[in-house]
């Protein structure tokens, strides 16, 4: 009797321990804002401090509350979601069925299991207006390249009192408080440093973890809704495309864990494309293009039919654009389509040997189509550095630049006879001088006219440089 009384009372307390320890340690997100749905994440894991070098997931379970009032009255809930190691132990759900232009809070509800639960802190979203005649600001952040590695270890690595906290150029945008963060890439670096590249699907779990535990970036991301794009560092490797089978992670894995690890798609719609256009209201629509998962082979020769987008996407591309009415149009890629970029490279829309032949037939039908004259512009990530650059037929590009100091290069500038512009026939606006790292954000305000404001700045927030477009209506 005594025996079994003993094991009881064990249970109870390792059972209160485990209860205790059940944390959020990678904050909670909001992805994929649209006038009626919304997908809210969270990782149930094992305290708040890594152990040798991971933070440890946590089974469990939990749901997202949802209401329209800030103490959550009259709320209602998601289905109940286990925390598994299949998952990643992460709490994911699609909310639909939600109403346009509404302020919404939410919180996970989570626990070992139903019966024994914890409140997470709250959050909010506001859902898109269904009148596209809605004229509000909007501000758009844009970041690329948080390279983990290079900000904590590298060459250059931060030496700021505050280097625990992560990276100095997200306290800036948290201050700023834009409607929507974008990761337009490059979130992660699975091959950084090379001699600890992530090749199992467990390696690369654990590079989303150190990096989204970081308390910058878990308090931006539970304040600010996002949306998100892979490039090559956050698919598989540098300049990775499908089809290279005898080195690791494969394409397979790397497009499932990023869809697993950032709120993109509905987790039961696996299927689910990544390339979309949301209207944001009249002033501004983006679209968000998908550029590793249809490519080419990178080393095709560069024809007419070889293509980087696939063509269904370069196909719906031009037929949304061509639906759209928005006074600012914003096409968000990945990769550069003006440029200039390294000429030795056969990875994106510019190099002569990658994708150059689909990226020059994409502009030349811009400028078939007036879209010069239409407030259309390329906002991209991938170099490392900032720049703001006209091509020949006019379109212009907004390159984001790497987020940190560490990781930045000195810019390819027009007439590099290394770079993809040796006749200098680009006109570059701007370009940063010196390697830095920041970010770009975009103030859409109403008006007569209405205004789209392009600003670069440094890691430390201070503003590089301004430039104010006119919308045309």
């Amino acid at each position: 009797m005594k025996v079994k009384l003993l094991f009881i009372i064990t249970c109870i307390f390792f059972s209160q321990s485990i209860f205790a320890q059940i944390s959020l340690g990678q904050g909670q997100m909001v992805g994929e804002v649209t006038l009626s749905s919304v997908i809210l994440q969270a990782r149930l894991t094992k305290g708040t401090k890594p152990v040798n070098g991971d933070l440890p997931g946590q089974r469990g379970t939990g749901r997202f509350e949802i209401s329209e009032s800030e103490d959550f009255s009259l709320s209602f809930y998601s289905f109940w979601i286990k925390a598994t190691p299949g998952n990643d132990h992460i709490i994911k759900a699609a909310i639909g069925d939600l109403l346009p232009n509404t302020q919404y809070h939410y919180r996970l509800i989570y626990g070992l299991n139903q019966s024994k639960t914890k409140r997470g802190p709250a959050g909010t979203f506001r859902t898109l207006p269904l009148n596209a005649k809605t004229r509000k600001p909007v501000r758009l952040t844009i970041i690329s390249g948080m390279n983990y590695d290079a900000f904590y270890n590298g060459i250059n690595a931060y030496e700021g009192k505050d280097k625990n906290l992560g990276y100095p150029a997200l306290q800036t945008i948290y201050e700023q408080n834009p409607h929507f963060l974008i990761c337009v890439g490059n979130s992660i670096f699975y091959d950084d440093p090379k001699m600890n590249a992530a090749k199992t699907v467990s390696q690369m779990r654990r590079k989303w973890h150190e990096q989204f535990a970081q308390p910058r970036l878990k308090n931006l991301l539970h304040q600010v809704p996002t949306y998100w794009q892979k490039n090559d560092r956050d698919h598989r490797y540098g300049a990775s495309d499908t089809t290279t089978t005898d080195r690791q992670p494969t394409h397979k894995a790397g497009a499932s864990v990023f869809k697993e690890q950032v709120p993109i798609v509905d987790p039961h719609k696996r299927a689910a494309l990544t390339y979309r256009t949301h209207r944001l209201n009249k002033l501004v629509q983006i679209w968000l293009v998908e550029n590793r998962d249809y490519r080419n082979p990178n080393l095709d020769p560069n024809t007419e039919n070889k293509t980087l987008w696939g063509q269904e996407q370069r196909d719906w591309l031009k037929q949304t654009l061509q639906k759209s009415d928005a006074v600012f149009k914003l096409l968000i890629s990945p990769t550069p389509m003006v440029g200039p970029d390294n000429a030795h490279k056969r990875d994106n829309h510019t190099n002569p040997n990658g994708f150059r032949a689909e990226g020059d037939h994409f502009i030349t039908w811009l400028r078939r189509n007036d879209y010069h004259k239409k407030n259309f512009y390329i906002i991209c990530g991938d170099r490392s550095w900032q720049y703001h650059s006209e091509h020949l037929t006019h379109i212009e590009e907004f390159c984001t630049g790497t987020l940190v100091d560490a990781y930045a290069k000195m810019a390819i500038k027009p007439g590099n006879p290394k770079g993809t512009d040796p006749s200098a026939l680009i006109t570059q606006r701007y370009a940063s001088n010196e390697p830095t790292g920041g970010f770009l954000t975009v103030d859409i305000k109403p008006g007569k006219p209405a205004t789209a404001a392009f600003i670069f700045y440094d890691e430390k927030g201070k503003e590089l440089y301004r430039v104010a477009k006119e919308g045309k209506e």
